[in-house]
């Protein structure tokens, strides 16, 4: 019977073995591909409230805070961060492990016993052990040096579940930069497109005209031919404002979470742009900044991570000392005593291990100058780009100003040509050439305002600002919106919120 047992057991592992040898790599088939990208589709939009009527900017901030795709990769990120430290404390813990074997000999065990004076066998043989047998362990393990191997490696996962926060935080701030920039975009679209269209129709209808003219020969032939390349011109510049704003929905629709081909038409704010963070000592920003930059909270946290791993690499110059205690049973009936305690304490010391630790402590601390250095570099590039922000952000609110200006004497000037070739005292031409003009004024004076966003949103993630809230994503929609109102108008007046405390974000409701 166990002769049979050993070789079916021989014959399982050799049928694994070969099925394993055999295993070849399978291409993706269509369908499957299909069926994935369709699943993915419907899971991205399961949650997502639809789009019911014009869109407000905190209302995109807000969406795209909810929905976007990026957000809720960088919040898996701190879940996946948060549970590599639970699993990094969990190590701290002793050993407790229970087992349980069964084995079997097909002989018996003999043993023979000899005189140690005499060399002679006394006795005859004997069996000492049973051909099967059970045996169950219950052991109890406590290690001072893994103890402390573990203590600094989950102070090192602490640390890079809060580096995955401040990574969380950073994109945040691009995707705020980004859904302020587009949402601006999306206006000047919405703004222009009437006129586009209204102006481009004319001009074509004015370079049939010129065509014909041409062919007909009633005037001189390069009197048309400069007419059509004037035409042309400002066809060209028409097309290419309207390709810049075509893809301004497409975008803006990606960064709340909204379908590609969903309309959207978006409320533009009334408020001319804010001028009071230019009002605020640079004194303050700078002391702000230094204690709230993302990045720079990140090269700090990296520091420290080094200066745990030169602790790490130092105790392995230590002895350790273990602890054990174990309960054990067996079922072997030669053996008097079937349940036993059995207690330990071991001390070692690993002589060749101190070579080979001091030059991890060498490379270590090597590690800990690097990370220095990265971090007071930081806290320079942090430094400047406050002011180069500052300094955008002023230049951006003054070339807004200019081209809004400009936008407003183009406009009067397109109304009065209008009139004017209205009462045949200016040709259609001339209509084309500052109807276009003032279209390119306009389309500068949005871009100029979204570069006046752009530039306060650079600042303010510089400053390491974000809307503060708990768990966005698990927030309704409309509560979302009113909070991100007031985080914008808190912006705009240029108040610098409390500095919060370093306590990690809760990741429980981090991805809904």
């Amino acid at each position: 019977m166990h002769a049979f047992a050993k070789t079916l057991f021989v014959a399982a592992a050799a049928l694994v073995l070969s099925a394993c040898a055999s295993l070849q790599p399978q291409r993706l088939a269509g369908a499957e591909i299909s069926d994935i990208t369709q699943a993915d589709k419907l899971a991205l939009q399961q949650n997502a409230a639809p789009l019911d009527g014009p869109l407000s900017l905190e209302a995109a901030i807000a969406r795209a805070l909810k929905y976007n795709a990026e957000r809720r990769v960088r919040r898996m990120e701190e879940v996946v961060a948060f549970g590599g430290l639970d699993a990094a404390n969990m190590d701290m813990l002793p050993r407790l492990v229970a087992s349980a074997g069964y084995r079997n000999r097909d002989n018996d065990l003999l043993v023979l016993s000899k005189d140690l004076a005499t060399g002679t066998v006394i006795g005859g043989q004997t069996i000492s052990s049973s051909r099967d047998a059970t045996n169950v362990d219950l052991s109890f393990s406590w290690s001072l040096l893994d103890f402390g191997q573990s203590y600094y490696a989950a102070r090192q996962s602490a640390d890079r579940f809060l580096i995955a926060t401040e990574r969380s935080r950073r994109a945040q701030h691009l995707l705020v930069q980004d859904v302020r920039t587009a949402f601006w975009r999306v206006a000047a679209a919405q703004k222009l497109s009437g006129e586009l269209q209204a102006t481009t129709q004319v001009a074509e209808q004015a370079l049939a005209d010129a065509r014909k003219i041409e062919q007909e020969g009633l005037r001189s032939p390069l009197e048309p031919l400069r007419y059509q390349r004037q035409l042309l011109e400002n066809l060209r510049l028409l097309e290419l404002v309207d390709q810049e704003l075509n893809s301004a929905r497409i975008e803006l629709a990606q960064l709340i979470g909204a379908p590609g081909g969903q309309a959207i038409t978006v409320v533009e704010p009334a408020a001319a742009p804010a001028t009071a963070w230019l009002n605020q000592p640079v004194e303050r920003l700078e002391t702000y900044a230094l204690s709230q930059n993302a990045e720079l909270r990140e090269s700090i946290y990296n520091s420290r991570i080094a200066q745990a791993e030169t602790r790490k690499a130092m105790l392995k110059m230590f002895p350790g000392l273990s602890f054990n205690y174990a309960l054990r049973s067996s079922n072997d009936q030669y053996l008097i005593n079937q349940s036993w305690n059995e207690t330990g304490l071991q001390l070692s010391f690993n002589l060749l291990g101190v070579l080979s630790a001091m030059a991890q402590t060498k490379m270590a601390e090597a590690g800990v100058q690097l990370a220095d250095q990265k971090r007071m570099s930081t806290q320079m590039a942090v430094i400047s780009q406050l002011h180069l922000a500052r300094l955008q952000y002023g230049n951006a609110v003054r070339q807004y100003e200019r081209a809004d200006a400009i936008a407003q004497v183009d406009a009067r000037i397109a109304r009065h040509v209008a009139n004017q070739e209205a009462a045949a005292r200016q040709t259609q031409q001339e209509r084309v050439a500052q109807q276009t003009a003032a279209i390119l004024s306009q389309l500068r004076r949005y871009q100029a305002l979204s570069s006046v966003q752009a530039a306060a949103s650079k600042l303010q993630a510089t400053l390491g600002l974000e809307p503060r809230l708990t768990a966005p994503e698990a927030m309704p929609l409309a509560d979302l919106t009113l909070a991100v109102a007031g985080v914008l108008k808190a912006w705009d007046a240029g108040t610098l919120p409390a500095e919060p405390d370093a306590a990690p974000a809760d990741t429980s409701k981090a991805v809904q």
